[in-house]
C-alpha cells in the first residue's frame, strides 16, 4: 500500500467538485439514506449513518437535509428508493475500476456508466472481474502539513490502536485497519488527541498498474465522466498516479 497515495486521489476529487455543491449534498444524502435503511435512523446505535452524517456536516450539509434523508428512509417521509449497484470493468491501459452506485433509476445509471467506458476507451465487465483485485479496508488520514506530528511517534500510536499499516505521503498519515477494527482505531486515535481528516470503509488495490501517458489521460476523464454523475457514490481504481 505505501507508495501509492489514496489521499492524492481523495485531494483531486474534493478540489474538482468545489463548485459542485448541489450534488455533493445529493450524494451525501443517498448515502445517509442507504445507511439509515440499512442500520435503522439512529446514528448512536448505526456507525454506518454516524459516519455518513460527519462526512456530511464536513461539507456543510444543512441539517434539515441530513434528516430528510434519515425520515425517507425510516419510512417517515415519502420519497424516491434508492438501490445499492457495483459496476466493474477496466479502463484504458486494461486499469481495473470498480464504480459503486446509489440510483432511484437503474436504466439511468447503466446506461451512463457505460457512455463513460465506451468514451475512454474502457469496456464494462461482468461482476467479480476485478473486485478481486481489491481489498476492503478501514482508511483514515490524519493530515501533517506543519509538521509537528513525529512520524515514529504516529506510528507506534497507529500500531497500538490496532492498525495494520501506515503510509507517510504528501504531509499525511495514511492509516489502514480491517473493516472490524476501523471504529475502534478511528476512537482510539480521537481519544489520544489526533484530528480525523477523512475516515472510511473503502477498497485498496492489492497491486497497481503502471499505464503510459496517453492512457492516463484517458482513465483520468474517465474517473471525472463518472464522478460527474450524481448516481455515482465512488471510483476505485489500481492505476499508478504519476508524480
Amino acid at each position: 500500500m505505501a507508495g501509492h497515495s489514496k489521499w492524492h486521489n481523495i485531494q483531486r476529487r474534493k478540489n474538482a467538485q468545489d463548485a459542485k455543491r448541489g450534488k455533493i449534498f445529493m450524494r451525501h444524502a443517498k448515502l445517509i439514506y442507504s445507511a439509515a435503511k440499512q442500520g435503522g435512523g439512529d446514528p448512536d446505535m448505526n456507525p454506518a449513518l454516524r459516519l455518513a452524517i460527519d462526512k456530511a456536516k464536513t461539507d456543510n450539509m444543512p441539517n434539515d437535509n441530513i434528516d430528510r434523508a434519515i425520515k425517507k428512509a425510516t419510512g417517515t417521509l415519502d420519497g424516491a428508493s434508492y438501490e445499492e449497484i457495483t459496476y466493474e470493468g477496466y479502463g484504458p491501459g486494461g486499469v481495473a475500476v470498480i464504480v459503486q452506485v446509489l440510483t432511484d433509476n437503474k436504466n439511468r445509471t447503466a446506461a451512463e456508466i457505460r457512455h463513460a467506458f465506451n468514451k475512454n476507451n474502457g469496456n464494462l465487465g461482468e461482476n467479480g472481474c476485478v473486485s478481486f483485485m481489491f481489498d476492503r479496508k478501514g482508511y483514515i488520514i490524519i493530515l501533517n502539513e506543519n509538521g509537528k506530528i513525529d512520524e515514529d511517534e504516529m506510528t507506534l500510536e497507529a500500531i497500538e490502536a490496532g492498525a495494520d499499516d501506515i503510509a507517510v505521503q504528501d504531509g499525511a498519515f495514511e492509516i489502514f485497519t480491517s473493516p472490524d477494527s476501523f471504529e475502534a482505531v478511528c476512537a482510539y486515535l480521537r481519544e489520544a488527541g489526533y484530528s480525523l481528516a477523512d475516515e472510511e470503509i473503502t477498497l485498496i488495490p492489492q497491486t497497481y498498474s503502471s499505464i503510459d501517458e496517453d492512457n492516463e489521460g484517458k482513465m483520468m476523464n474517465l474517473i471525472d465522466m463518472l464522478e460527474e454523475s450524481e448516481d455515482v457514490q465512488d471510483v476505485f481504481h489500481n492505476m499508478e498516479i504519476s508524480s
